[in-house]
């Protein structure tokens, strides 16, 4: 059931103030502070519904699977604008309002006003797990386990190149979150994946190769169902993380951070890429011990997030 706090007197990174911010959210699992609490920050195109009847990472999350909802209390806000938060939550007209440390704030704020004084685990795909980087860089010591999966504490100029093209369709285009999503699905697959998928058969019945017929109908799927504002907000937010804004460099911050740190990546992820992480990876070695890499060995590219759930459950058991 979505639940909504509301956020007062709240200045952005830019330095705007905002008089009120409403934030919702859902809760699965356990009540809160009963149990151990996961924070699942969703990705672009996702929602707080992380679990349940339409939930986007069911093969994760739910009874008695890796993150189970009969031992955890499963926290996910929406970020404001996204969409999914009633009237209220699409009143966002500039779409550079936020970006990525601002909604981390935000989530930071909303629990303190739901009395959470810690994280078992923050964890989350793409731009949520860039945002999940975020909060552990504002407080350190709030989360036991960060696992931010497919994604990086910055977005890179191969990310923000991309992110700009997605801009541009969604400014100039006339059905623009159609065609921004018939671009966006190139970048979250891999060229193996469609081959796999596809493999170059056509449908007679529509006088089209299959796989243009299966990106006219993720275009017209998201077109049904997201708000062009808030394609262009959350392209904004995934085009600007960015940890060390204002706060030094990279290693300088990590060091700060408490939480054990589980990286997870795609080896065929061409948006957040593999290499990217390793980087990362051996930077945080040098300055921590707590810190793991693992890989989710995929031909589905960045979305094999949202795919290898079998995969994904045997690299975090340990932690869940």
């Amino acid at each position: 059931m979505l639940q909504k706090i509301e956020i007062s007197e709240f200045v952005t990174a830019k330095g705007q103030k905002i008089k009120r911010i409403p934030l919702f959210y859902e809760v699965f699992g356990k009540p809160l502070n009963t149990a151990p609490i996961v924070l699942v920050n969703h990705a672009l195109t996702g929602n707080s519904g992380v679990c349940g009847p339409t939930g986007w990472w069911n093969g994760l999350i739910g009874e008695n699977k890796c993150i189970d909802i009969g031992k955890y209390t499963i926290l996910s806000f929406n970020i404001p604008g996204n969409g999914y938060d009633g009237k209220e939550g699409n009143l966002i007209d500039d779409y550079k309002l936020f970006n990525a440390k601002d909604i981390a704030k935000i989530f930071a704020t909303g629990l303190k006003q739901l009395n959470i004084e810690s994280l078992y685990a923050a964890i989350g795909g793409s731009v949520g797990g860039g945002i999940a980087w975020e909060l552990a860089a504002i407080e350190p010591s709030l989360i036991d386990h960060l696992i931010p999966i497919a994604t990086d504490w910055k977005s890179t100029d191969w990310l923000k190149a991309n992110c700009l093209i997605q801009e541009q369709i969604l400014l100039n285009s006339s059905n623009p979150v159609h065609d921004a999503r018939l671009h966006a699905m190139l970048i979250y697959r891999s060229p193996e994946s469609f081959k796999q998928k596809f493999n170059r058969t056509f449908n007679d019945q529509k006088s089209m190769y299959n796989v243009e017929s299966w990106l006219f109908h993720h275009g017209k799927k998201l077109d049904g169902r997201f708000k062009l504002s808030a394609y262009k907000e959350l392209n904004y937010i995934l085009a600007n993380i960015d940890i060390t804004e204002g706060r030094g460099a990279f290693k300088d911050v990590a060091a700060t951070i408490k939480s054990d740190i589980h990286i997870v990546s795609v080896n065929s992820d061409g948006f957040f890429t593999a290499a990217e992480d390793e980087i990362t990876f051996r930077e945080l070695k040098e300055i921590k011990h707590n810190v793991w890499h693992h890989m989710i060995d995929s031909v589905h590219g960045h979305d094999a997030f949202l795919i290898e759930f079998d995969q994904l459950s045997k690299l975090l058991e340990n932690v869940f």
